[in-house]
């Protein structure tokens, strides 16, 4: 009777603490509420573009913005780019912008896009790029990240993963 109540007292342990650890993963990667005055500081930011000159967020205000962080070392990222470019090419006249923020090395990227071509910004984001994403509601920092913001310069949807072509439709109707 003893070695039976103990079974069952260690089986039961094991399954709260795999409770715990599957409610603490899925937590981790579970959108945050956007900290306060994080669209504020995002439209502040500034980057360097790949090829020099200044990628400032605040000229992409007043108009529908899908913003990407990526890498080039991350394949989910590198897979959904040329997705990225023909929304980019496909809603370009309807006032839509995309914009590319990698955190990763500049000669990286530079060396990626010679590869693959993108027909939208990107700006050199690096390590701050990872508590740029962090700020708007990613909470570890996984790539890809993607943000839509409205033409009033409003948070209005985060993805954290692959974006999908639902994803890219559903945005459209955003603004």
């Amino acid at each position: 009777m003893k070695l039976q109540r103990r079974t069952l007292w260690m089986a039961g342990m094991a399954v709260v603490a795999g409770g715990a650890g599957a409610l603490f993963s899925a937590r981790r990667l579970q959108l945050q509420p956007v900290m306060s005055e994080a669209e504020v500081a995002f439209w502040a930011t500034a980057f360097e573009g790949p090829n020099g000159g200044a990628v400032r967020l605040a000229d992409f205000r007043d108009r529908p913005l899908l913003v990407n962080f990526w890498a080039t070392w991350c394949p989910p990222c590198v897979e959904e780019l040329p997705m990225l470019n023909a929304f980019h090419e496909a809603h370009k006249a309807r006032g839509w912008q995309v914009l590319g923020l990698a955190v990763d090395q500049p000669s990286a990227v530079r060396s990626f896009m010679q590869k693959l071509p993108l027909n939208f910004p990107v700006g050199m984001a690096g390590f701050a790029g990872t508590d740029l994403s962090r700020s708007l509601g990613n909470p570890s920092g996984a790539l890809p990240f993607s943000v839509v913001f409205g033409g009033d310069g409003t948070l209005l949807h985060r993805k954290i993963g692959k974006v999908s072509q639902e994803d890219l439709a559903q945005w459209a109707t955003l603004a």
